[in-house]
């Protein structure tokens, strides 16, 4: 690993430590809803570790069926770990709005990421200069709950 990915990592694993404790110190109430969209907190199995691993995301869609997240890691060349960790493991869980779930977790195709890209931008713009910054296909994320 070069050191700019070295420093990009450590910079996002802080970020996500951030937030986790404000979240914890404030109940929730604080950076529930970044950019207008709810928190979530994933919860994976490490592709090699087999360890349980957590982080916070953002979804920009969701329903009753499923949540959508975007596996950007703002535009870096590299996919983030805990996208690697569901290709492994797509059996997961998310915590949103004070809710534990559990969901299997796919990549979109094609066709559902054309119909699913102008949702995610018209929730955060972010994400179009996130794909702008990288020839990397930023993959979308489905979350089907489980019943």
């Amino acid at each position: 690993m070069n050191g700019r990915h070295w420093l990009a990592d450590r910079a996002a694993r802080s970020m996500n430590l951030a937030h986790r404790v404000i979240l914890t110190v404030t109940g929730n109430r604080l950076l529930d809803r970044p950019f207008g969209m709810p928190v979530v907190e994933l919860h994976t199995i490490g592709r090699r570790s087999g360890l349980s691993r957590s982080c916070y995301l953002t979804s920009p869609v969701h329903d009753e069926r499923q949540m959508v997240l975007v596996a950007s890691k703002g535009g870096d060349d590299r996919h983030p770990d805990w996208y690697r960790n569901l290709q492994a493991h797509p059996d997961a869980e998310v915590v949103a709005d004070g809710r534990r779930r559990k969901v299997y977790a796919r990549t979109a195709t094609a066709n559902e990421k054309a119909q699913l890209w102008p949702q995610i931008v018209a929730a955060y713009k972010g994400y179009d200069s996130y794909q702008q910054r990288t020839t990397r296909d930023i993959p979308i994320v489905v979350c089907e709950f489980v019943s």
